[in-house]
């Protein structure tokens, strides 16, 4: 049973929402700006505890708030199915704003573009898949998070 005072109707912006499902792919540098710029906006991130606990969480410290934490699957590979509840009930403790963008972020962009997609299925949203996710894509020498990603080296947001 949803609560009507977090979900009232689905609120996408059809504008905004792509053919594939959700309102598109943003770089981790406009989506802290845009969690700067409005302070009802969520980051979720959709990754494993044990990527939480050995690789490391999003830092929203500088904005007075924690990004929420929800498994798309759970490690190694089994998949969350209540991962849409989970969601909406972090979204409940928030005092989420319907029609408020989530941003979802994952180790490289794979399972927030499909968290982002089943948000808006939903009736979430505005969605947002953080494209290059919390690590990025591996570099010339085989590491992640060096050249892009959340945790890139150099970033306002991350912590030396």
């Amino acid at each position: 049973m949803r609560d009507e005072t977090v979900m009232t109707a689905p609120h996408r912006n059809d504008a905004a929402s792509s053919a594939a499902g959700y309102a598109g792919d943003v770089p981790p540098g406009e989506t802290w700006n845009r969690l700067v710029r409005d302070a009802a906006a969520q980051l979720v991130d959709v990754r494993t505890s044990a990527e939480w606990n050995f690789v490391g969480v999003p830092n929203l410290a500088p904005l007075g708030r924690d990004a929420l934490f929800c498994e798309w699957q759970h490690f190694p590979s089994a998949p969350n199915r209540e991962f849409v509840q989970e969601v909406i009930d972090a979204l409940k403790q928030t005092g989420y704003r319907p029609g408020a963008p989530l941003f979802f972020l994952c180790r490289s962009g794979g399972r927030s573009r499909a968290a982002a997609i089943a948000m808006t299925e939903a009736g979430y949203g505005p969605c947002f898949n953080v494209a290059e996710g919390f690590e990025g894509r591996l570099d010339s020498e085989g590491h992640r998070g060096k050249k892009e990603g959340w945790k890139a080296p150099g970033l306002p947001w991350v912590q030396g």
